[in-house]
């Protein structure tokens, strides 16, 4: 007997409790909340009631009280919570738990009580009882119908309402009841247990989304989104003094920036006519208005803050009638017939002087730093040759509105910067520009144009040289710093968003000691290069915020709002692991284990990879993110095969006129290398899933092996030619992906590497999931490929999401799609199909 009463004590302690009826032990007690009669000015109310006590249980209570005092409680042998009931006037009792399932349960949570009660599960609710009974033995019971999405965790709140004139005091008992094909699935009950990471902690939470320092250095502006649902949300901003961490202000406007030259930011206001511009001094707290009625448009600062460069924009022909004549691929895509241009808004005269004017489109680079030079571009389609356009720069002097031409009809062109003493131009573009001078991909003869360099431009001489050829994260710049004559740029850094400095006296990059893997936002002060702040995540946190000593090279927290949240989610562990494909290249992944992780169990993998050419990269703000999946108890494996950026010019390259070629062996032979070194992956149960060109892959890898149990194409490309030539990016990204190949010059890559014209080689079940106004890759991707599997006889599944284009925007619909998914994977790797056909039952057409 006390060997029986000790496992019952182990199971009752952990919550965990493996039977048909689960009883809920254990429960978070709010202090009572007391609660009168309002006052009777009148026998009945506006709909011709009169008052009743049952009217006391609709006190709004907030739910989720961040401070309010809790008490863990238990149940006595009978299975009762017992309060203190009411002795003058009314209480309201908060009783809370939580309910996890370890896979797909339907079931009955039983409540039984005799006073009056409002259950609600995850703060919606979902049942009344309005009447109270004399005793707990005459107590009535009321059944809830629940459905629990497998390690999915559920927040039980019970409002009890105990009055004066009870006669029995606040009891309670809870049990879940499964439904007898279920009764076999283990479920956690307990109040106090770390959560499961879920598609929610994505997108909603408090989270530092920009950070901005002041020219000087004195000052730091921080931005922050506490987004709480779909529809509500709320970005405030923070004044920072750098020096004695002073907040001066906790809510500033959001919208203001910092002036280029003084420590001040501005903002806009509307006007009777126009906008004004306002400055706010954070020395003085003053506000002052500098400019009245400038043009309603977008405008950029100059150096010396002594004029405004905004955009005019002009509306491009339109057709008349229900008949459009499409001119060239670039017009089908809307607005692009639309031009804008540039022009000077003078300070002292309040003149705006058009600086361009034609018939394409300018976009400003730069500035000089003195504020006498512009950098501009121009853009012309040129569609019988990749990349379909030639771009123009050109140098302006603001004096004379003389034009130097620096480059004219160029392919490949990117930015310009000017350095900080105004002779130098920072260039950014593809590896193929400028006669390949920065081309460094070994034996392929075309380099990926979206693995992006950097030159530098002598003005005086035109000589151009490339400092990034042997560098091999891809880069894009942040700043040419005046302070140290440095150059600062974000990376594609294997799967991590570094920062590097490179300095153009020693020809050196350097890697900045940050504490975020994926740095999404660096500022460092125009004059005082010695102090910087940026925000990032990794894959335990998200939107955290420091501020980075350049000199002694160590970072200090600024804000990790996200913290409070993530310390009660059980995250799964990550660690690298890589291996060495048979051709000798190294191929870099990680593994995400899951939360408990039993190294001495077998369980399911899921395995990911890489959409369009970008690596895949560390967080947890995407919702293929590893710990999404991780948390529904997979091991998951994300490789970063042949053909992403961020890993040297030769491995980016491998992407060009593959179309999944040698990509899908790193996958395949990684995938069979991690079952081989990790026994706890059982290699019966693997599933895959990409997106986009992911998409493409998962589809493809399909036709290649079938080492796989189960697997997920989400707006997946299965015909490289019907995509090539519908979508609005398809011939676009072609000029990429297969460079100077077409359908009439290759069509072996245009035909044999998309899974439509191998489809009776594919075995796996597949979903093909796709929104249905998706212009980038269009939904008849999916449809030829259903309609071919479907003739085939073959196992697919269709979901398509209604209204929504490349990615799932509409929250709502996401938390659908994204169970989808799961419940697929739940199929096939886990053996339990009942979710999926819970949420897609047969249907007999």
């Amino acid at each position: 007997m006390k060997k029986k009463g000790m496992i019952l004590a182990i199971f009752l302690a952990t919550g965990v409790i493996l039977q048909a009826q689960d009883r809920l032990t254990q429960y978070q007690v709010r202090n009572a909340i007391d609660v009168r009669t309002p006052i009777m000015n009148d026998s009945i109310n506006p709909k011709g009631e009169k008052y009743a006590t049952k009217m006391l249980l609709q006190t709004p209570v907030v739910l989720e009280l961040p401070d309010a005092p809790m008490q863990t409680l238990a149940v006595d042998t009978a299975g009762f919570l017992k309060l203190t009931k009411a002795e003058k006037d009314s209480k309201i009792y908060l009783v809370k738990t939580q309910i996890r399932a370890e896979r797909f349960v339907k079931g009955k949570l039983k409540v039984t009580s005799p006073v009056r009660w409002e259950a609600f599960i995850d703060g919606v609710s979902k049942h009344k009882k309005e009447n109270a009974e004399d005793s707990i033995t005459s107590a009535s019971s009321h059944e809830i119908a629940i459905n629990l999405e497998p390690e999915r965790d559920y927040e039980i709140t019970f409002k009890l309402l105990s009055t004066s004139e009870d006669k029995a005091i606040p009891t309670l008992k809870s049990e879940f009841i499964k439904d007898k094909q279920f009764k076999d699935i283990a479920c956690t009950l307990d109040p106090n247990a770390k959560k499961r990471f879920a598609l929610d902690n994505t997108v909603y939470g408090n989270k530092v989304i920009a950070v901005s320092i002041s020219p000087s250095g004195k000052y730091l502006l921080t931005r922050y989104w506490n987004n709480h649902s779909a529809k509500r949300s709320r970005i405030y901003c923070e004044l920072t003094e750098l020096k004695t961490g002073k907040v001066i202000l906790e809510n500033v406007k959001d919208g203001m920036r910092w002036m280029p030259k003084s420590d001040k930011l501005y903002y806009t206001a509307t006007a009777s006519s126009g906008n004004d511009v306002l400055t706010f001094d954070p020395a003085t707290l003053q506000e002052e208005t500098i400019l009245k009625g400038i043009p309603e448009q977008n405008f950029t600062w100059s150096p010396t803050e002594e004029y405004l460069i905004y955009y005019p924009y002009e509306e491009g022909e339109k057709e008349a009638g229900n008949l459009r004549r499409i001119v060239s691929p670039a017009d089908r895509i809307p607005n692009t017939r639309g031009r804008s241009f540039l022009a000077k808004y003078n300070i002292t005269d309040g003149v705006s002087e058009r600086l361009t004017y034609g018939n394409h489109s300018t976009y400003l680079q730069d500035i000089s730093p003195d504020g006498r030079y512009l950098i501009y571009s121009t853009s012309k389609e040129n569609i019988t040759q990749r990349p379909y356009s030639l771009s123009s720069l050109y140098l302006v002097d603001l004096e004379t509105l003389k034009v130097d031409t620096l480059f004219h009809e160029e392919r490949f062109l990117g930015g310009a910067n000017y350095s900080p003493d105004g002779k130098k131009l920072l260039l950014t573009a593809s590896p193929e520009a400028f006669g390949g001078i920065g081309k460094n991909c070994g034996d392929h003869p075309i380099a990926n144009d979206y693995d992006t360099q950097a030159f530098i431009m002598d003005l005086a001489t035109r000589k151009i040289e490339p400092i990034t050829k042997n560098f091999n994260p891809t880069v894009s710049l942040l700043q040419w710093n005046r302070g140290d004559g440095c150059i600062y740029f974000n990376t594609d850094d294997g799967d991590c968003k570094n920062i590097y400095r490179y300095s153009p006296k020693n020809n050196n990059f350097e890697k900045l000691n940050l504490e975020t893997d994926v740095t999404g936002s660096f500022t460092l002060a125009e004059n005082n290069p010695w102090i910087a702040a940026y925000i990032g995540q990794s894959d335990h946190n998200a939107g955290v915020a420091y501020l980075y000593d350049m000199k002694k090279k160590t970072s200090r927290l600024l804000a990790d709002p996200m913290k409070p949240i993530l310390e009660k989610i059980e995250l799964g562990k990550t660690e690298p692991w890589n291996f060495t494909a048979s051709d000798g290249t190294v191929i870099t992944g990680k593994m995400c284990l899951p939360p408990n992780f039993d190294p001495n169990k077998k369980y399911p993998m899921i395995v990911y990879y890489y959409g369009g050419t970008t690596p895949t990269t560390r967080g947890i703000s995407s919702p293929y993110c590893a710990q999404l999946f991780a948390s529904r108890d997979y091991v998951v494996y994300v490789i970063q095969p042949s053909g992403t950026i961020g890993f040297g010019q030769e491995f980016s390259a491998r992407h060009v006129n593959a179309w999944g070629k040698r990509t899908a062996d790193d996958i395949i032979e990684g995938t069979k290398q991690f079952c081989k070194e990790h026994p706890f992956v059982d290699k019966k149960r693997i599933g895959c899933i990409g997106a986009s060109y992911g998409g493409f892959m998962t589809q493809y890898l399909q036709t290649q092996t079938d080492i796989f149990a189960a697997a997920v194409s989400h707006a997946g490309i299965s015909n490289v030619t019907s995509y090539w030539g519908e979508g609005y990016w398809g011939y676009g990204y072609n000029s990429i992906a297969a460079a100077d190949s077409y359908p009439w010059n290759n069509s072996e890559l245009f035909t044999k590497q998309g899974s439509l014209f191998n489809a009776d080689k594919i075995n796996t079940p597949l979903l093909l999931l796709h929104g249905t106004v998706d212009t980038n890759v269009p939904i008849g991707e999916s449809i030829q490929l259903f309609n071919a599997l479907k003739i085939l006889g073959k196992t697919v599944e269709f979901i398509t999401v209604d209204g929504e284009n490349h990615f799932i925007s509409d929250y709502d619909k996401r938390i659908k799609w994204h169970n989808s998914i799961m419940a697929w994977f739940a199929r096939w790797l886990q053996e339990r199909p009942e979710w999926w056909n819970e949420m897609y039952p047969e249907r007999h057409l």
